[in-house]
């Protein structure tokens, strides 16, 4: 959006934000020039007329920022812990992180709707100096909110409206580095504010990976991913955030809460996972002992075709129950499969030829094109080992009607796999609503919550009188059941943010109706939680107040969250 107006931020130097009003950094958008499909495609489904360039308005200079009301004494304080240029009352670095990036926080960001900033945005060097601000937060009764990369979507940073403290938010980026690595026990020693690529790239050149690559890697911090129990995209060979976090530290009043990184401990209910999900609630997470792996000779994605989203599943299913072990898993409905081809480029050559055919062949397979679905089946390994995987998957997925469309797709995939939330910006700005649900249930109700989500959202569609659209995947297998991640949306009229509860409700209600659970790896935040205590129940809730309460009385460390005390 070059209409934008660019405006530097006062951040620190060498710490990394994206822009204020949107998703990523300035200059990179998404562009449909080359997908002669797309624009047509967008038309039908939600009625949006699509342009190549927007002029969105937006400018900085027309928010109306509340002011600081950090007091000279506190400001003085913090100064003298981390030093004068770490301390920022600039108003760019107080919008920056006063939201994340849901669809929630960008109504209200583009809007200039700003009920409560923070006063002060602190960015410090080490752990010495967080126990310090930690301490005089206590002390002088202020909020303190940990800022990872700011790519939170269910209202995890934000101030609550009602907050009459200073509220300081504790930018981490400065900790970003890989202290060490037991190269024996495969465990890295890694500071919590560092971005994944960054961390990728120290890990790389030493031979070593984290493997965990959520959607929003490029923008999101380690310290970040363990507070909110993150996902990877390559999380059925290497875990989820729960199972890589080994060891940790966490700053709290008066000291640090450290937690050893050993395979395994009888000591107690498990301090690890309390502070994974925690979101802030428990203490600043400075340290991470994380379980890495060599980076593998090959890697692979191919891609899978199935007849039917019931096939779909059924191979994912029977490749979790078996004993090959893809480090990817996911196949999209009939809906989310047409969106992938609408949004691809224009063949050429081989290629036209090619995709041209494709629809003729499986016509002439007896399957109707409008109901397959695309899959994308990750390998990983020696060149033996990710050959026998590629053999054996294939059995299955032949024996459940599929049939592979080579590596082609998969390349492509892996390439453009971050740069969705682009897309949803540039659909903001065409004056339409786009968001993501995601939860997680056993195989035996995986179909039942899919016809359920589909049948809410369009029920609300339709309460709103608005043309919609929802969509779907599975991904991250479990030996029990998997993820589904489900994407809506609609042209939005004069209320959009009261349009999107109408259909963020009553799907997020559909999961918890079909014994689905509200998240499977965003977390809760302020979002999710008129939900929690059907999916807990409240006796869990309960629980997790009662430990926050007695952690931290004072209610010093990111209030409100995931339980709403």
């Amino acid at each position: 959006m070059t209409d934008v107006q660019q405006k530097k931020s006062a951040a620190v130097d060498g710490v990394k934000h994206m822009k204020w009003w949107g998703w990523g950094v300035e200059g990179v958008a998404f562009h449909h020039d080359d997908k002669p499909g797309f624009a047509p495609f967008v038309k039908k489904i939600v009625g949006v007329e699509l342009s190549q360039g927007h002029d969105t308005g937006l400018s900085f200079d027309d928010l109306d920022v509340p002011a600081s009301r950090a007091g000279t004494e506190v400001l003085d304080s913090l100064v003298q812990i981390v030093g004068d240029g770490q301390v920022v009352t600039d108003d760019l670095d107080r919008v920056v992180h006063t939201y994340g990036k849901s669809i929630r926080d960008l109504i209200r960001i583009r809007a200039g709707r700003l009920e409560r900033v923070p006063d002060v945005v602190v960015y410090p060097a080490d752990e010495d100096e967080i126990q310090r601000i930690v301490d005089l937060a206590v002390a002088s009764d202020l909020v303190l909110i940990p800022f990872g990369g700011g790519s939170n979507i269910v209202g995890s940073l934000e101030p609550l409206p009602t907050e009459e403290r200073t509220v300081v938010s504790l930018d981490m980026g400065r900790l970003d580095r890989v202290l060490d690595i037991d190269e024996d026990g495969g465990l890295a020693r890694i500071q919590a504010g560092g971005q994944g690529p960054d961390l990728e790239e120290q890990l790389n050149a030493r031979g070593w990976t984290l493997g965990h690559f959520p959607d929003s890697f490029t923008h999101s911090t380690l310290g970040g991913w363990v507070a909110t129990r993150s996902s990877g995209m390559q999380s059925d060979k290497y875990g989820d955030i729960a199972d890589i976090t080994k060891g940790l530290r966490v700053v709290r009043p008066g000291g640090v809460l450290s937690i050893r990184a050993v395979p395994s401990a009888s000591t107690g209910p498990s301090l690890r996972e309390m502070i994974i999900g925690s979101e802030g609630r428990l203490g600043v997470i400075t340290e991470v002992t994380a379980q890495v792996h060599r980076l593998p000779e090959k890697r692979e994605i191919l891609a899978y075709l199935f007849p039917s989203w019931h096939d779909g599943l059924a191979a994912m299913q029977a490749i979790a129950e078996s004993d090959v072990h893809p480090s990817v898993t996911r196949v999209s409905d009939a809906h989310e499969t047409a969106f992938s081809f609408a949004t691809s480029k224009a063949s050429t050559g081989i290629s036209k030829v090619v995709s041209d055919a494709l629809p003729k062949v499986l016509k002439a397979k007896g399957w109707d094109v409008d109901a397959m679905c695309l899959s994308f089946i990750g390998y990983e390994g020696s060149p033996e080992h990710v050959a026998h995987t590629q053999k054996a998957v294939g059995k299955i997925v032949k024996a459940n009607k599929g049939m592979s469309v080579g590596k082609g797709p998969g390349k492509l995939y892996d390439q453009k796999k971050f740069d969705t939330p682009y897309l949803r910006d540039f659909f903001m700005d065409h004056g339409g609503a786009a968001d993501v649900s995601e939860t997680a249930a056993p195989w035996s109700k995986l179909r039942l919550v899919s016809s359920r989500v589909y049948a809410a959202a369009n029920q609300a569609f339709d309460s709103i009188g608005k043309q919609g659209w929802i969509m779907g995947h599975l991904s991250h297998s479990y030996h029990s059941g998997a993820c589904l991640y489900f994407t809506f949306a609609f042209e939005h009229g004069a209320d959009a943010e009261a349009e999107y509860d109408v259909v963020k409700h009553a799907i997020q209600q559909a999961f918890i109706d079909t014994g689905a659970t509200v998240s499977h790896h965003h977390g809760v935040g302020l979002e999710h939680q008129p939900w929690l205590a059907q999916d807990v129940s409240a006796e869990g809730v309960a629980v997790m107040q009662g430990l926050f309460d007695s952690a931290d009385p004072g209610r010093v460390f990111n209030p409100g969250k995931v339980t709403g005390a």
